[in-house]
């Protein structure tokens, strides 16, 4: 790469004065929000549980960074928007990010980082993910009546002959098909698989594995599976049968659902016809396909609008009214796809550009981990506020990305925050907030 040696760089002119720009400012940061990522890291314990959960292996007298230190500077980096390892070749001297991965000296560099990620393995995957189930755990004050989990599969488009790299037809192209498990906003699983499976793939054990787990905290919680048709395995619906797990789950149209719901649909296009107006009707059925052990309730949502009929299927085993059931509960797992944007957009999940898979499946999961961080600041100090359902990438940019000189000395490091920050009174009520005690 070739390297630039200019000094200066000149603009047009402003009121006849010369602009002229050059990068010999000193210790300015433009990442000073990252004292807030520190903080709201503290409160949780994430890092150090991490830290400890994956151990460190080396020979700690050759080591200069340990692993907690490379834990935090790359799930910080992370949550400021910077996706890759060679950002941090010149991010290792910021000031502002070594007092948040509590260092007074340089960083660790692109080479250390890359060593330090293909170290990962499948036991260390197992870990984390043990790691962000307690935090979820944890974050409650009270026992919580309900646990909807939502599942949902993604396509991770890979760009070269990484380990588990397959063509996917629905996708259009090669990609890998991660596996996210929300509860609400807060991320409990992000399960790197190849797209050669089927999308409910492994799926069954993870919510067995979950719903395990929380009724050994909360043995009378109530839990409810949601998914889209991609997960309506009957085998699945039978076990949450069994262990009386709600669900509420997608069923893909077909012939034999159309003939049960048209005479609802005929209704609603009769509806349309004479009124002009867009019609939805919700309805009930018994149904059972050819491999389930016995038929199901399945809600109908009887559609017809100026661009024609458009029905929907939904299995379940939770009682109420269809419209009540499909709207409030069903239809709020769209928004679980907004969180993988988030994953994907503002934390770079799919840079997964390793050539081993357990490197990638790490990779994944430091971006959950990011996220972890960002949701526990929406969480714990941004209620009440305009950032209360901001995006993460909107909450680095408000809260993070804020210049600012650093002054470090034997006795304190100062951060001369930017004087004209529009954020001032609602960074400071966050700090506060993520204060101790």
């Amino acid at each position: 790469m070739t390297e630039c040696t200019q000094a200066g760089f000149n603009f047009p002119v402003c009121k006849k004065r010369r602009v002229q720009a050059s990068f010999d400012g000193g210790e300015i940061s433009s990442d000073a929000g990252v004292l807030l990522l520190r903080q709201a890291d503290r409160a949780l314990g994430l890092s150090e549980a991490v830290s400890q959960a994956l151990g460190d292996g080396r020979r700690q007298a050759s080591c200069w960074h340990d692993g907690l230190s490379l834990l935090r500077q790359r799930v910080y980096g992370l949550a400021l928007g910077y996706e890759d390892l060679n950002d941090h070749q010149t991010l290792r001297n910021d000031l502002a990010i070594q007092t948040g991965v509590d260092r007074d000296a340089v960083l660790a560099s692109a080479s250390t980082l890359c060593r330090w990620e293909n170290r990962a393995d499948r036991e260390a995957a197992w870990r984390l993910h043990e790691v962000l189930v307690e935090q979820f755990i944890a974050s409650f004050k009270r026992v919580p009546k309900r646990l909807v989990l939502d599942f949902d599969a993604t396509d991770d488009a890979v760009h070269g002959k990484q380990e588990g790299c397959f063509f996917h037809g629905y996708y259009d192209h090669y990609c890998f098909l991660p596996l996210y498990v929300f509860c609400k906003d807060q991320l409990l699983v992000s399960y790197l698989r190849p797209s050669k499976i089927d999308a409910a793939k492994h799926a069954w054990a993870i919510l067995a594995l979950l719903v395990k787990r929380f009724r050994q905290v909360w043995p009378k919680v109530k839990i409810i599976f949601r998914g889209d048709s991609g997960f309506c395995r009957w085998r699945m619906l039978a076990w949450c049968e069994r262990h009386k797990v709600g669900y509420i789950v997608g069923i893909a149209k077909n012939k034999r659902l159309n003939r049960l719901a048209k005479v609802y649909l005929d209704a609603a296009k009769s509806q349309f016809e004479t009124s002009g107006r867009p019609q939805r009707r919700f309805h009930e059925c018994r149904y059972a396909a050819r491999s389930w052990d016995h038929t199901r309730r399945v809600l109908i949502k009887a559609e017809h609008t100026a661009k024609g009929s458009n029905p929907r299927y939904v299995v379940t085993n939770l009682e109420g009214e269809p419209k009540r059931l499909y709207d409030r509960l069903y239809c709020a797992r769209g928004d679980m796809e907004n969180r993988i944007k988030e994953q994907q957009l503002d934390l770079y999940a799919d840079r997964t550009s390793c050539s081993a898979w357990w490197p990638n499946q790490f990779r994944l999961l430091l971006s959950s981990l990011a996220y972890t961080l960002l949701e526990a600041i929406r969480r714990l100090a941004l209620q009440g506020t305009e950032l209360a359902r901001a995006y993460v990438g909107t909450v680095r940019l408000k809260l993070l990305k804020i210049g600012a000189v650093v002054l470090r000395n034997t006795r304190r490091v100062r951060f001369l925050l930017s004087s004209s920050y529009p954020y001032q009174d609602l960074f400071l009520r966050v700090a506060a907030r993520l204060a101790p005690g």
